[in-house]
């Protein structure tokens, strides 16, 4: 008998992220969050990782922990079409597979605190040395970014 290993769906995983992100940026702790909702850790823990589903009525009341409306949990979320298609750049995302990626390392407190700094910085020419500096502390090529995939009204990536 063989096991397939379930996948979270795609919206699961992001609304836990966004779960995970909220709570991160309220300084709360998972146990905390459980505690508040009447759950354990792991629990809180299986939502934000999008392997359990969160409910309706427990989204509700995860909003209300969390001081957030229940809509800020959708914000970015890919569209079904988008999953079912599935076209990474639909998502928005430039890469699919680095999508999950992306999304744990924004809900964690040194990826909200750098984004958040990030988004400080309004000069688009510090900015670009900023992505060109971590492009090749990383290994990676500086100037990928080109001017083509920029918005013009905007100097971020489309």
């Amino acid at each position: 008998m063989t096991f397939v290993k379930k996948i979270p769906n795609p919206i699961d995983r992001h609304v836990g992220s966004r779960v995970r992100m909220r709570r991160v940026m309220r300084g709360m702790s998972q146990e905390k969050l459980g505690e508040a909702l009447g759950l354990t850790f792991q629990q809180v823990q299986k939502y934000e990782k999008g392997t359990n589903r969160i409910g309706a009525s427990r989204l509700q009341q995860i909003s209300r922990t969390l001081d957030v409306a229940p809509a800020f949990f959708f914000e970015g979320a890919p569209s079904f079409e988008a999953i079912a298609n599935s076209e990474p750049r639909q998502m928005g995302v430039a890469e699919a597979s680095n999508a999950p990626y992306v999304a744990d390392f924004l809900s964690t407190a040194e990826g909200l605190h750098l984004n958040m700094a990030f988004a400080r910085i309004h000069d688009p020419k510090i900015r670009k040395r900023i992505v060109d500096l971590v492009s090749s502390l990383a290994g990676e090529e500086p100037g990928l970014v080109s001017r083509e995939t920029l918005d013009p009204d905007e100097d971020t990536p489309r």
